[in-house]
């Protein structure tokens, strides 16, 4: 099986061909974390297109980025060669043509020239709204974006007439990727790989997963060995990294609590919330409340890594590049196969919340873990029709059975909600990857207000 050459971002194209087919000018802002493929979205809108002009920055210096954009813009507008290597002056003339212009890579001209979002702006105000044109900004550094093109310290705001923030793929697109297509091994492999394109690129077609992992993950070969630490060190640009990668194995060994992680990395509890701030800005780690809570309200929370491959990392490969270079070729079987069934657990409660809206297919409010004193619930749906939705997984090789049910009624009977101008009903999902017991199948048979689900399921 070949990879696909791109897949879906449909709703991402269709706002970019909305944009150049404008009759107005449009800046448009397309940013989020490396490797989720920016660069390809932006290539793939202007494919059949010949009014574009696609340039990716680099870091050099202001006057050889300025010659290399005229190198490569004046190939589709050659009357740029007689244009001053200045950005207002070439914005303007290429302004004048309607152009689409894409600059990739933005935080490298703005880190050279700190000037430039105000040069923009100005070329902006005075030319560029009044034309045709279209301006892509496109960034991976999701701190200068936001803080030099998207806030509202910076000179170009409220001039961008739309913004994609690319977030992964999802599973079903993901699964295009994979090399082995059974529903349990999708799963697996989302728990490892997710949904990153150039996580996705890297799998060997004809390899198991075990195979992947072992190749690409741990061997120290491997092209995403040392992926986390090459984007923690140089994407991000994160000060005191010891401190942050320890905040990160503690979330990715299950430490969820903000007190569980200050104790595990030895900070300081006041001092913590400043790093966990930083890690949520860059898309890396992700803050659970109770479903019923009010965000904005609550103190409840924990803490669990967005990105697979970093959860994956931060648990079987960081501090451990010693052993796994002794163990070799056995390394997976040593040190992962042990433990990947405990550890897809989170990852499968997250998979069954994504899937709730297909599965059982409502208007949903809030879909989202629920905790309460000794009762947790691993999925909860709110849905606009005052319908309670309870789910409990379980990613074991035991089936679930009417007891397991029990207790999912029993901790559901505590969550305090109540819908407006509806009557609240509940319904309980059943997430297993062993099946269910016949006593169970039988119990969901006579009544419509339980659901069971396996895998094939939840991925089909």
């Amino acid at each position: 099986m070949d990879h696909p050459r791109f897949v879906n971002r449909d709703e991402e194209l269709a706002i970019l061909d909305s944009k150049f087919e404008s009759e107005t000018a449009e800046l448009v802002v397309v940013y989020g974390r490396r490797r989720l493929g920016k660069s390809e979205l932006v290539r793939e809108a202007i494919r059949d297109r010949n009014d574009a002009v696609y340039w990716q920055a680099t870091e050099e210096t202001p006057d050889a980025q300025l010659a290399n954009f005229v190198k490569t813009a004046s190939e589709t507008f050659p009357m740029l060669e007689d244009i001053r290597r200045d950005w207002e002056a070439l914005l303007r003339a290429l302004g004048r043509q309607d152009a689409i212009v894409i600059l990739d890579e933005f935080p490298y001209l703005v880190e050279s020239d700190e000037a430039l979002p105000s040069k923009i702006q100005r070329v902006w105000d005075m030319h560029l709204q009044d034309t045709n044109a279209s301006l892509v900004l496109v960034g991976s550094s999701i701190s200068i974006m936001e803080d030099k093109v998207l806030s509202g310290g910076s000179p170009l705001y409220g001039r961008r007439t739309s913004t994609i923030d690319l977030p992964p793929l999802d599973l079903e697109d993901a699964r295009q990727f994979y090399p082995e297509d059974e529903p349990d091994t999708a799963i697996q492999t989302w728990g490892v790989f997710g949904g990153t394109p150039y996580y996705l690129q890297a799998l060997t077609p004809s390899a198991s997963l075990a195979e992947n992992v072992q190749s690409h993950v741990l061997s120290e070969h491997g092209v995403l060995h040392n992926e986390p630490e090459f984007l923690l060190r140089t994407e991000f640009g994160i000060r005191e990294p010891q401190t942050y990668y320890t905040i990160l194995r503690a979330i990715a060994t299950g430490k969820r609590a903000a007190n569980e992680i200050a104790d595990f990395a030895g900070v300081d509890s006041n001092a913590l919330g400043s790093y966990l701030s930083k890690l949520r800005r860059l898309r890396l780690v992700e803050r659970d409340i109770p479903v019923t809570a009010d965000p904005n309200s609550t103190r409840k929370s924990r803490y669990r890594l967005k990105e697979p491959l970093f959860r994956f990392w931060f648990r079987y490969v960081y501090g451990q590049q010693g052993h796994l270079a002794q163990l070799g070729d056995d390394a997976y079987d040593q040190l992962v196969a042990p433990t990947f069934t405990e550890y897809m657990g989170t990852t499968f409660e997250r998979v069954c919340q994504n899937a709730l809206p297909k599965l059982r297919p409502k208007t949903y409010r809030r879909i989202g873990y629920w905790w309460y004193q000794h009762h947790e619930l691993d999925v909860v749906g709110l849905a606009s029709d005052g319908t309670l939705v309870a789910g409990e997984c379980k990613y074991t090789t035991r089936e679930m059975t009417e007891g397991d049910l029990a207790d999912l009624e029993r901790s559901a009977a505590q969550i305090q909600w109540s819908p407006d101008d509806a009557t609240r009903e509940e319904h309980y999902c059943c997430f297993c990857r062993s099946g269910f017991s016949e006593g169970l199948q039988q119990v969901a048979a006579e009544r419509d207000d339980v659901s069971l689900f396996t895998p094939a399921d939840i991925v089909e």
